[in-house]
Formats: structure tokens, C-alpha cells, sequence
């Protein structure tokens, strides 16, 4: 399985000189089969969803966006995703299922029809098909994708575990494990959801928005102090975490920081080998 890190940054993009090395672009990922180059699943619909396009080389997409929850630095390039928006390609976009059972199409129509944007999901170009998915696993683009809800603030958001029966990804973007309890260390509870998720998987991807010292004043925000993420993936057993969704404000110097505090190039007894993600990285697993 390839990686290809689209998007890193999360809450809104980080344009500027201070965001450079590490990206500005708000979540995406995309990953290819060992056999092809060609993005067929692609994770969250970020400003990052942009890079997709440009990895096609002038090709239509066909495949599936998965979105992990509705927040808009996960769905706002949808609309203008110029791979997909082609009377050749063919799309598939599933979403979380709401707890109210809404189908797909109306709940994306809430931010994507006038006045708040010209067109809505129906009106774009090629083959596009909205659905929902729930808690279970599922069968998506070859791949077999296991989805768990986790705890976040402001919506129903799932993380995915993901595999080609060589490797596997866990995907969790978002996830505010204090809603559930300060845990031992004080950064939320290992609960099991995240720890299924992350089990001896090859590369865990995890929020990790917060430093500890911001984590009394932002908790309430919904998202991870970068600690837990990793203490997560040593607890999981996981083989690497990448430290992800980073605030939209934190900059490269930050970042480097960062890296220097919690990273790993090796892993060992005491965990996994630990980077800090960056917009551009591929990974093969």
C-alpha cells in the first residue's frame, strides 16, 4: 500500500512562509495499490484533495473518498475537485451515516447548494455516487476498511482501519479522547475503538493538534495532544505513527520542534518509530 500525505494541516489552511516545509494544506491522504501509482481510496476531501489531482497527471479519477466527519477542513475541496468534476471520471463519496439515518445527498446539500455555494452534489461533472457508511467493515476499492466511531466535538466522526492483507493504515484526523475521561496521563483515555484500530498497524496516522500545555484551554476544541498519539500507537503495538493534523497556526519552526521532542527514527522497546507528517511525503507500506 502507498501513502501519499495530501493535506496535514487541520481546523483551516496555514498559507505563508512560516508553513512551507510541512505544508498548509488541510487533511487528505491518498493511497494506491503496491502495483500502481493511481490514488483509487482517498481519505478526507481537504485542501489537500488538490495534490490527488496533480498525482493523475491529467487523468479522470475513479475510486472513493472516504470522509471521516463533515467539518469543513475535510470536505471543502470536494467541490472542487478537478479530477473528479470531468465528464470521464467516476466518484464515489461516502460519509458517515448520521444518526438521524439522512441519506448522503441531503446532508451534503446543507453546505453545498445555494446561497452558500452555485451548485449542489448532483450538478457535478462525470459519474458521481453519495452514500453512507457505518460502524463495521466494508470492502472499498480492493481494500478492507474497518470503521469505528470515536469521540470529536460537533458531529458523528469515524476513524478507519485499513488494509490490503499485507499492510495496514489507522486513520484517526480527529479524535478528542478527554470527552471520554482525563485517563492516566492526564490526554484522554486509551479506549478500545482506538486501540482496535490501531492494532499492529504499520502506519498509525493521529491527530496530534495540541501540545500539552495547550491542552486545559483547547481540550474543549475536540482534538489530540501529540503525546497520546504516540503512548497510543506504543499501547496498540503499532509499528509508526505520523503526527497529523497540525494547527493551523503551529509553524515549520514548531513543527521541527516537535520532531525533536517526540520523534524516532527506529523503533524499539519503548515504541514506535514516530515522524511529524508532511505535505508531499509518500510511504510505502
Amino acid at each position: 500500500m502507498q501513502v501519499r500525505f495530501c493535506g496535514v494541516r487541520g481546523s483551516t489552511p496555514a498559507p505563508g512562509i512560516d508553513y512551507v516545509r510541512y505544508g498548509g494544506h488541510t487533511c487528505c491522504l491518498a493511497l494506491s495499490h503496491d502495483n500502481s501509482d493511481t490514488p483509487t481510496l482517498v481519505l478526507d476531501a481537504g485542501i489537500g484533495l488538490r495534490a490527488v489531482t496533480r498525482a493523475l497527471d491529467g487523468q479522470p479519477f475513479t475510486g472513493t473518498i472516504l470522509l471521516t466527519h463533515l467539518h469543513w477542513d475535510h470536505m471543502l475541496e470536494l467541490p472542487f475537485f478537478a479530477a473528479g468534476d470531468r465528464p470521464d471520471a467516476k466518484t464515489t463519496v461516502l460519509l458517515p451515516e448520521q444518526e438521524d439515518r439522512r441519506d448522503a445527498v441531503s446532508v451534503l446539500e446543507h453546505i453545498m447548494s445555494p446561497p452558500y455555494f452555485p451548485i449542489r452534489p448532483a450538478q457535478l461533472r462525470g459519474e458521481w455516487t453519495f452514500d453512507n457508511v457505518g460502524p463495521g467493515e466494508h470492502a472499498i476499492e480492493g481494500f478492507t476498511v474497518l470503521v469505528r466511531e470515536i469521540p470529536h466535538k460537533g458531529g458523528r466522526t469515524f476513524g478507519y482501519r485499513i488494509s490490503d492483507r499485507r499492510s495496514t493504515l489507522a486513520y484517526m484526523p480527529d479524535h478528542c479522547p478527554t470527552m471520554l475521561g482525563p485517563g492516566e496521563h492526564g490526554f484522554g483515555q486509551y479506549h478500545p475503538a482506538a486501540l482496535e484500530l490501531a492494532h499492529e498497524a504499520d502506519l498509525l496516522v493521529h491527530d496530534a493538534q495540541l501540545f500539552p500545555h495547550e491542552l486545559a484551554a483547547e481540550a474543549s476544541f475536540g482534538h489530540s495532544v501529540a503525546d497520546y498519539a504516540v503512548e497510543l500507537a506504543s499501547r496498540a503495538h503499532a509499528r509508526s505513527v505520523a503526527l497529523f493534523h497540525h494547527r493551523y497556526d503551529r509553524s515549520d519552526d514548531a513543527l521541527d520542534q516537535l520532531a525533536q521532542r517526540l520523534g524516532r527514527d527506529t523503533p524499539g522497546e519503548d515504541g514506535p518509530t514516530v515522524t511529524v507528517a508532511a505535505e508531499g511525503a509518500v510511504v510505502q507500506l
